[in-house]
């Protein structure tokens, strides 16, 4: 593989940060020296803007077609490698309903869930709950409630970053600590933390704020039950390359899996190329790394 082309853009809520994640891995490959890399910026739901002749795509796509199994499929047609999980486990781990029935048939422990629609007038679960569209990433449309008042407001938050139309995830909010595992190749990486302000990790404090803290968490037993639990998560919804499992952890220290996703980012704030350089390799070769995985999963 040479010429490499790096997906980015697209038409999601999240188009934003793919931008900075595609640009990160576009130098970092070509500060290596050994790729041709092709930034490819993507205006719609298609491939007409990349090359024809590239030997493999790097997908920094995030959200709507590039992560729910659309472009997958168009490569696939087209016979490219490209990184990150096929097209068929893309579109579960995309739907966060579909992630959920995946989770439990495995015996993936996950969080008492529901759904709601723009008729269902309180939580379908004893609150405090999570509000979340269930395809959407990024922590768009995501509230938490924690009274009735707030149902109104969380629920229309949630419908709007969808169309207004559809069903949304309402979750059991588990109390206690933010943890997320990535996982390349089948191997997990370190356990890292999430410690945000005021205990709510939204859009906000994953892109904006400095003040939320990502230390590693290497305390025993849990930091290795954490790593086992996310790459079975990842076998079960039959995720290739590089997947990141985001988890709570309760205060007994009970693992719940929330999500899967099956195209972490790349910006200054992502947290797989920060867990993948603890050991001292370089974001370029952590890019690399999960480029290589693209060769070797088709």
């Amino acid at each position: 593989m040479k010429r490499i082309a790096v997906l980015m853009g697209g038409t999601s809520s999240e188009r934003e940060i793919s931008l900075l994640s595609g640009r990160n891995v576009a130098e970092a490959l070509a500060g290596l020296g050994r790729y041709e890399v092709l930034p490819v910026v993507l205006d719609a739901d298609n491939l007409d803007a990349m090359p024809k002749d590239v030997d493999a795509a790097y997908i920094a796509l995030h959200g709507g077609w590039g992560e729910n199994g659309g472009v997958q499929r168009a490569l696939d047609a087209l016979k490219i490698p490209y990184t990150g999980p096929g097209a068929e486990a893309s579109r579960i781990a995309m739907d966060k309903v579909k992630t959920k029935l995946v989770l439990e048939m495995k015996g993936v422990p996950t969080a008492k869930w529901s759904l709601a629609s723009k008729g269902t007038e309180s939580s379908p679960l004893p609150l405090p709950v999570v509000v979340k569209p269930p395809c959407d990433g990024s922590s768009v449309g995501i509230s938490k409630v924690s009274a009735q008042d707030d149902w109104r407001k969380a629920l229309d938050c949630a419908l709007a970053a969808q169309g207004g139309e559809g069903n949304v995830l309402v979750e059991e909010f588990i109390p206690g600590r933010e943890m997320t595992v990535g996982v390349i190749g089948g191997k997990a990486l370190d356990v890292i933390e999430i410690v945000a302000k005021g205990g709510w990790y939204g859009f906000e404090e994953k892109y904006e704020s400095n003040e939320t803290k990502y230390p590693f968490f290497d305390e025993e037993p849990l930091a290795s039950k954490l790593k086992e639990i996310a790459v079975k998560a990842c076998e079960a919804c039959g995720c290739r390359g590089v997947t990141r499992v985001d988890f709570r952890v309760s205060p007994l220290g009970r693992a719940y899996v929330l999500e899967l996703n099956t195209s972490p980012g790349f910006t200054s704030h992502s947290l797989v190329p920060k867990a993948a350089m603890r050991n001292g390799a370089s974001l370029g070769e952590v890019a690399e790394s999960i480029l290589l995985k693209a060769d070797f999963d088709r």
